[in-house]
């Protein structure tokens, strides 16, 4: 008992490595671009690809809805209470992959949130050309947060998958194929 006790909470302790690394990557970057660029600049890095150019994003993901920072920053603050509020009260049954798209999340928006309270804008500058019609910049932390959703809807789908498949009666699944084929 003692041994799954300690194991549940270890789930907790890489939720928080995890998300602050992806924090820590997501400060470097930023402060990378900051550092070695003026706002505006543009450098081709794979040409027709990608480039990183430098502008400041006062909206949301991808610079949409640019005149509601304050509701992105309590969205922000809710949704990275509720992840951690969600995994240490689930540490026991939450399995770790869930665990680690959790943790992208969290610290993509985390990330973000640093940006927001301490300039009042998000850093953006991942500009993708090689997608058609593709107009946004973005940065390590959206992309965190976007590769985690991504993953936790397809464990969710997984999980769902597993679900009907465990509930569904044998008998009922042979009676099923037999009505079909008349």
């Amino acid at each position: 008992m003692q041994e799954m006790f300690r194991n549940s909470w270890l789930k907790v302790v890489w939720l928080g490595i995890i998300s602050a690394a992806c924090v820590g990557l997501d400060q470097l970057s930023k402060y990378l671009c900051v550092r070695y660029m003026t706002l505006g600049d543009s450098v081709t890095i794979i040409p027709k690809v990608l480039d990183f150019t430098y502008i400041q994003n006062k909206g949301a993901a991808f610079g949409s809805l640019s005149n509601a920072r304050w509701v992105f920053m309590i969205a922000s603050v809710v949704m990275i209470a509720a992840i951690a509020v969600y995994v240490i009260y689930n540490r026991r049954t939450l399995r770790y992959p869930s665990v680690i798209t959790l943790s992208l999340i969290l610290g993509g928006g985390i990330g973000n949130m640093i940006d927001r309270i301490w300039l009042g804008y998000v850093i953006d500058f991942i500009d993708v050309k090689c997608v058609p019609y593709w107009c946004w910049i973005f940065n390590v932390a959206d992309s965190f947060v976007c590769v985690g959703a991504f993953f936790l809807v397809i464990i969710f789908i997984i999980s769902e998958i597993k679900a009907k498949k465990t509930a569904e009666p044998r008998g009922e699944k042979e009676n099923s194929d037999v009505t079909t084929d008349l």
